[in-house]
């Protein structure tokens, strides 16, 4: 868990599993904090009660839960590989984001004041692509604070807009949703021809996009270039199928497209700090 201040009441934690195996973390949290959970990444379950119930989160899924009359310290149980962004904002604090536009969250009216507040939500398309951007940016660390708090408040903005009757929700980086579908298509055809993937070029032209807006938008939607996108969806893939032990490492290297074992056990063991081989035997 790694913890970021924006203001005196408000505070970003970014969780990543990166292990093989299921994680659990806990965090006090006080009875005055709004918390919204969002999963980047497989899901996370939010555990109440020391266990004895729990929410799932799914990838790609957000969670708000306010409730002042009863503590909920954070009880999170993330998946391998898992990927969490949760903002903790005390209601005092919220209040002054929102203290002309009261009207737009039902929990703020002065007569729900003191009663518990849940949400769950799918997240949009421009919700996850500033997600991507919280969890991934590459900037000097002088300059962190300052890229997180103005993505933060742009991921608030989206989170809490109600679309007009167009329907039509504006991407942040994207000209519009048909882009964005676009990309969509280029992942599929991304995956669909892993073991022979097409060139950029190759694949700018099938999804009909130019190649600098196939490598822009790409990182933007799902946080990286589409070749570490492929690499990366490649080692889970294979993590799977060793888990099964249904297959040998030189059956699962020729199933994702490596031309000799050695290749294949090459990028496994830097991807996750172990060979095929002892993986396998660990499980």
């Amino acid at each position: 868990m790694k913890e970021i201040c924006i203001e005196d009441g408000f505070t970003l934690i970014k969780t990543h599993n990166k292990s093989e195996t299921t994680k659990e973390v806990f965090k006090n949290v006080k009875t005055t904090c709004l918390q919204i959970h969002f999963c980047l990444h497989n899901s996370v379950k939010l555990l109440f009660n020391k266990g004895n119930y729990s929410v799932n989160i799914a990838d790609h899924n957000s969670l708000l839960l306010y409730n002042p009359q009863q503590e909920l310290p954070i009880h999170i149980e993330l998946e391998a590989k898992a990927k969490l962004i949760t903002l903790l904002i005390t209601i005092e604090k919220f209040h002054t984001f929102f203290s002309n536009e009261a009207g737009l969250i039902h929990f703020l009216n002065e007569e729900n004041k003191n009663k518990k507040y849940y949400k769950d939500k799918e997240l949009a398309t421009n919700e996850i692509i500033v997600l991507n951007q919280i969890f991934n940016f590459d900037l000097h660390v002088s300059l962190e604070k300052l890229y997180v708090k103005g993505k933060v408040f742009e991921l608030i903005s989206l989170y809490f807009h109600k679309p007009n009757n167009k329907g039509v929700e504006a991407c942040p980086f994207l000209e519009d949703e048909d882009n964005v579908e676009k990309i969509q298509k280029a992942k599929n055809i991304l995956i669909s021809k892993m073991v022979e993937p097409p060139s950029l070029n190759e694949l700018a032209d099938a999804s009909n996009l130019s190649l600098q807006n196939l490598k822009d938008g790409f990182k933007q939607v799902y946080g990286e270039t589409v070749f570490a996108y492929l690499l990366n969806y490649k080692m889970e893939f294979a993590r799977k199928l060793l888990a099964s032990k249904k297959y040998n490492v030189a059956e699962i290297s020729f199933e994702i497209g490596y031309s000799t074992p050695s290749h294949f056990i090459a990028a496994f063991k830097k991807k996750h700090g172990t060979t095929p081989k002892k993986y396998m035997s660990a499980l």
